[in-house]
Parts: C-alpha cells; sequence; structure tokens
C-alpha cells in the first residue's frame, strides 16, 4: 500500500470566504501514483472547513458564489458573526489571556467564536473514494476550503493524504 501526504497553502481573505481547491487535490492524487484508494483532505485549522459542493457559477456582487452566500446566510441565523466581547462564552478571560500573551495576537482576534462553531458544524475532512487514479466527486461535485474566521487575512494549510494502490 501507498501512503502520500502533501500539503499545500491559501491565503485567505479578512472576510469568510471559500476556496476551490478540487485541482489542486487532484494533482496530489496524480503525484502518488494512487490509482485505487481513498484521499483525504483535511484543515488543521480550528476555524476552517473542508467539504463538497457543487459549482453554483453564478456570483454575488462581491463574488461569492451563490451556493456559499446561502450557507452563510443559514449561519448567520443559527449562528451569528460574533461582533463583541461577551457575545458567546468563548473567548473567556483565560483564552483571551493565552491569546495575546502568548500566542501574540491582537485580542479582538478572538471574537471568532462563530467560526469555531461554523467549523465545528461543517467539519475538517473529507474522504474520497479514487478509482482508476480519478477522485470520485460525482458529476457536479467540488472539494472546497471554508475559512469562517473574517478578522484578519491569513495563510492556511490544507493536508492531502493518499492511501491505496
Amino acid at each position: 500500500m501507498v501512503v502520500y501526504h502533501e500539503v499545500f497553502t491559501l491565503e485567505t481573505d479578512p472576510k469568510p470566504a471559500f476556496y476551490d481547491i478540487t485541482e489542486r487535490v487532484r494533482k496530489a492524487l496524480a503525484a502518488s501514483c494512487v490509482k485505487d484508494g481513498i484521499v483525504v483532505v483535511f484543515s488543521q485549522h480550528t476555524t476552517c472547513s473542508v467539504f463538497i459542493q457543487e459549482d453554483s457559477y453564478d456570483t454575488t456582487f462581491a463574488g461569492t458564489k451563490f451556493i456559499h452566500q446561502d450557507l452563510l446566510d443559514i449561519f448567520d441565523r443559527i449562528v451569528p458573526v460574533c461582533k463583541k466581547e461577551g457575545q458567546y462564552l468563548h473567548p473567556g478571560p483565560k483564552c483571551a489571556d493565552h491569546s495575546v500573551n502568548v500566542v501574540q495576537e491582537p485580542l479582538a482576534c478572538t471574537l471568532n467564536t462563530d467560526a469555531h462553531l461554523r467549523s465545528s458544524i461543517m467539519g475538517r475532512s473529507e474522504t474520497i473514494p479514487a478509482v482508476a487514479g480519478e477522485l470520485q466527486l460525482g458529476e457536479f461535485g467540488c472539494i472546497y476550503f471554508a475559512d469562517f474566521d473574517g478578522t484578519r487575512a491569513r495563510t492556511r494549510n490544507v493536508r492531502v493524504q493518499v492511501l491505496g494502490e
């Protein structure tokens, strides 16, 4: 059995945003030389998600695909964007102190509880079958990386692990 691992980075916007990573994952599968197996795509970031959805083609005037804007609109109803301290229990005083004094982040960057909750709901990984060297995404499936943390732009890592023959 072959086990292949690759990491690639994304530079994300300072707003909740979605990135189509399908082609990068296809390239990782090709580089692995695995024909039949599984491909795991994972975000190690607790405010981000990896998910499969179709490409809706249409976008808002701000450039967000309609299907992604629909998702954000639903999340705005069930997990409102964190706008001020005390809106959620997290971050508490210990977390805020750790972020400022250990991680060296501005205090305002701790106001991302909504991003953590949204990531928990969506999940941080997808497992996709590979058959005859092709991702089995279905007719319309695309792999998306979502960064729900709107506090600042960031460099994010996407991990791809391929297992098979």
